[in-house]
C-alpha cells in the first residue's frame, strides 16, 4: 500500500526525490506519515484539500479491500 501511495504522489510533485512515507502500524489502523518538500505541498493537498481528500479515499478504499484500515497524515518539514 505505501507502494500505492508513493506511485500516486510522485505523479504530482515536482520534486519525487523529496518524498517519504513513513508507516506506522497501530492494532486497528495503519497510519502513513508524508514529508514531502515545501513546494510541493500546495500541488498535493489541492484547492479546497481536494487532492488530498481524494488520495485519502483512494487509500481507505485500497485498505478495505485488503480488510485493513488505514490513514494518510501530511507533516511538516
Amino acid at each position: 500500500m505505501k507502494d500505492f501511495l508513493l506511485f500516486l504522489i510522485n505523479q504530482l510533485v515536482d520534486q519525487p526525490d523529496a518524498v517519504q512515507i513513513d508507516e506506522e502500524s497501530l492494532e486497528t489502523e495503519t497510519i502513513y506519515k508524508l514529508k514531502l518538500a515545501k513546494e510541493d505541498m500546495g500541488k498535493v493537498i489541492g484547492k479546497e484539500g481536494k487532492i488530498i481528500h481524494a488520495l485519502r479515499t483512494l487509500l481507505k478504499v485500497r485498505a478495505i479491500k485488503e480488510g485493513k484500515m488505514a490513514r494518510l497524515e501530511i507533516l511538516e518539514g
